[in-house]
């Protein structure tokens, strides 16, 4: 709801931090202004007048988007290399004053942060509603691969009028789940995940199975790490199962436990065993875990 460019550097910070907080250390943040939709269409005029003589040199797509939208052009990766590319007209010497007071107030901003950019006057987000500022954020690690790009967004005050809102300014980005997977192997950072389970349930026939079912879900509601058995196995292969991942605890669910209304709980590490009601479970493990008693 915001157009103060502080909010844009902010954004910004968010998307850079949260790869440096995961250990990512060869990053680029690449930045352009797309202006406002006066600047916008004055470039957009200039990009047509520069391409149209080299339209029929151009591949298939970037003729349509010529006519459509012809920043894409500027993105396209198979023409990257015409010599019409590198005398394209620059979106920054189509700012109006507004447009480019706003650039310099984003990157005063990043400035004042220690936020290192770099100027990219190509980089478009190729969706009508962006406008102003748009950025990327790419990996520079070795072996990374041809396309480096780790997250992309920028500011898109059109995009809620777009589908049927008002007009609302708003400014975001996608990160790609895959593509940090990637930088994280490239640089060589492992993530601190523990992958040990608190609590691994047991369950030993049918209706223990359904008590099961709904006391692994009130135990993740209240924040315990649990898992079970899915594969109808055994109770000595659900043990096994419950040391081989870890499980501090495992909690045993059969006939005469849900008759007197109880689970019974060992210790892996000490082998203790003791009833507990299941009424009291939940609130037990959550002070267990937390070395209450």
């Amino acid at each position: 709801g915001s157009d103060d460019p502080a909010v844009d550097a902010e954004v910004l910070a968010l998307a850079m931090s949260s790869y440096q907080q995961l250990g990512l250390k060869s990053l680029k943040l690449v930045l352009n202004s797309l202006g406002d939709l006066e600047s916008r269409e004055a470039h957009r005029k200039a990009l047509v007048d520069h391409f149209d003589p080299y339209r029929e040199e151009l591949c298939a797509d970037c003729q349509v988007r010529l006519d459509q939208n012809p920043l894409r052009v500027l993105d396209c990766k198979k023409d990257r290399e015409h010599p019409a590319m590198e005398t394209a007209p620059s979106i920054l010497d189509y700012l109006n004053e507004y447009s480019k007071d706003y650039f310099e107030k984003v990157k005063g901003f990043l400035d004042v942060m220690g936020i290192e950019y770099v100027i990219d006057p190509n980089l478009v987000r190729g969706l009508d509603y962006y406008n102003h500022t748009a950025f990327e954020i790419m990996s520079e690690a070795e072996g990374f691969g041809a396309i480096t790009t780790l997250s992309g967004g920028g500011r898109y005050t059109g995009l809620v009028q777009e589908v049927g809102g008002p007009e609302t300014s708003g400014i975001g980005f996608a990160m790609s789940i895959e593509r940090l997977l990637m930088a994280l192997e490239a640089e060589g950072v492992e993530l601190p995940i523990d992958e040990g389970l608190d609590c691994y349930m047991v369950a030993l026939g049918e209706e223990a199975e359904k008590a099961a079912v709904r006391l692994t879900y009130q135990l993740r509601t209240a924040g315990v790490q649990v898992d079970k058995d899915y594969l109808g196995k055994k109770m000595k292969a659900q043990f096994k199962a419950a040391d081989r991942l870890g499980s501090k605890y495992v909690l045993v669910l059969g006939d005469r436990e849900l008759e007197d209304n109880v689970v019974n709980l060992k210790d892996m590490t000490t082998g203790e065993q003791k009833e507990v009601s299941l009424d009291e479970i939940v609130d037990y493990m959550k002070e267990k875990l937390t070395g209450g008693e």
